[in-house]
C-alpha cells in the first residue's frame, strides 16, 4: 500500500478467480480516497486494516469488480449488471441460448442482501462524475477534487501501458470508445487510477485516447 498524495492510496492484490488463460494479469488494483467527509473504496480487494477501519462506502467501476465489497458490510454504489439482452448485444450471443438468464454479478445486492445503489453515466455520489467506456456499466469515474479519473476495464494497462480493452465485446470498435472517452481530455485530469494497472498520468491518457 502507498498514499499517492495526501488523502489517496493505491495497493495491490491477487485476484482469487484469476488463471493462466486470463489475458489479464493477476494482480489487480484498488484504491481509497478521502472524498469531502466520506472515506471511498474504489474496487476494493484485501483491503488493508487501517484503511478499512476508516472506510465509509464502496465504489464499483463495472458490476463484475464486485471483488470484496459484499463482505465489506458498506453502502455499494456500482453501474447495474448486464441482462440477457446486452450479452446479445455486446458479445454476439444466440439469444435463444441466453434468453431470460440472469448475471450473477451482484446479484446478492440486487436480492436486497446488502446496501447499494446503482448508477449509470453522469452524476454520481460523492461529488463523481461518471461516463461511459466500453459499455453503459463499465465507466470511467472523474473526482474533481483531487484531479483523477479511476477506470474500469475499458482503459486498463495489462501490460502494455494504459489503451482501451474491449475484452471481446464487438458492438463498439476501440476507435468508438476512445471518441466516446475523449471528452476526458477536456478535464483538468492530472492522475490516473486503472482498476488494472499502475496509477499513471494524463500523457498516459492522451496517448490512450489519440
Amino acid at each position: 500500500m502507498r498514499e499517492l498524495r495526501p488523502g489517496v492510496w493505491h495497493w495491490q492484490a491477487p485476484h482469487p478467480d484469476w488463471g493462466e488463460e486470463e489475458w489479464w494479469p493477476e494482480l489487480v488494483s484498488s484504491y481509497a480516497v478521502e472524498l469531502g467527509d466520506d472515506f471511498v473504496l474504489f474496487d476494493p480487494l484485501a483491503v488493508p486494516d487501517e484503511l478499512r477501519e476508516r472506510a465509509t462506502a464502496v465504489v464499483l467501476t463495472a458490476p463484475y469488480h464486485e471483488r470484496d465489497a459484499r463482505g465489506l458490510g458498506l453502502p455499494v454504489h456500482t453501474p447495474p449488471a448486464d441482462t440477457w439482452q446486452d450479452w446479445v448485444e455486446k458479445f454476439g450471443v444466440d439469444p435463444e441460448k441466453v434468453r431470460g438468464m440472469e448475471s450473477e454479478d451482484l446479484a446478492w445486492l440486487r436480492a436486497g442482501e446488502g446496501t447499494g445503489e446503482f448508477h449509470g453515466p453522469g452524476p454520481w455520489p460523492f461529488g463523481m462524475e461518471a461516463h461511459a467506456g466500453r459499455e453503459e456499466n463499465d465507466l470511467v469515474l472523474w473526482l474533481p477534487s483531487i484531479g483523477a479519473i479511476v477506470s474500469g476495464d475499458s482503459l486498463s494497462d495489462f501490460g502494455d501501458g494504459l489503451g482501451i480493452q474491449m475484452g471481446g465485446r464487438k458492438h463498439l470498435t476501440p476507435a468508438d470508445v476512445a471518441a466516446r472517452l475523449r471528452p476526458l481530455l477536456d478535464l483538468p485530469v492530472e492522475l490516473v487510477l486503472p482498476a488494472h494497472g499502475e496509477p499513471t498520468d494524463r500523457a498516459a491518457l492522451e496517448a490512450a485516447l489519440a
